[in-house]
């Protein structure tokens, strides 16, 4: 009697839980969907091929910051993610994050 009725207070217990859902946050679906329409109407900038006029053509990035770049890129060698571009003098983590849907690091 008591081993039956444990199991029906644990099988209660089991359907009354509720497990937290691993939802995808808002932040990361508007930065895929700044991505995916960015890539369908401008094709993303390759910061390790890209000429400091190409460069220039980002959001921010002046002539000078834009030599930094390439500066930076020619005496330490590619950049191997996208967030390395932080190390560049000028880059700030704000205007990483304006950036970041717009370049690759192919």
């Amino acid at each position: 009697m008591i081993l039956s009725s444990l199991l029906v207070l644990l099988l209660f217990s089991a359907a009354c839980v509720r497990l937290p859902r691993h939802e995808m946050s808002a932040s990361y679906v508007s930065a895929r969907a700044v991505i995916t329409k960015n890539s369908a109407s401008h094709p993303l900038i390759n910061i390790n091929t890209a000429t400091a006029d190409e460069l220039e053509r980002l959001p921010g990035i002046g002539a000078a910051l834009a030599a930094r770049i390439v500066e930076h890129r020619e005496r330490y060698g590619r950049f191997r993610r996208a967030e390395h571009l932080l190390m560049v003098r000028g880059i700030s983590d704000r205007r990483f994050r304006e950036l970041r849907a717009l370049i690759t690091v192919e």
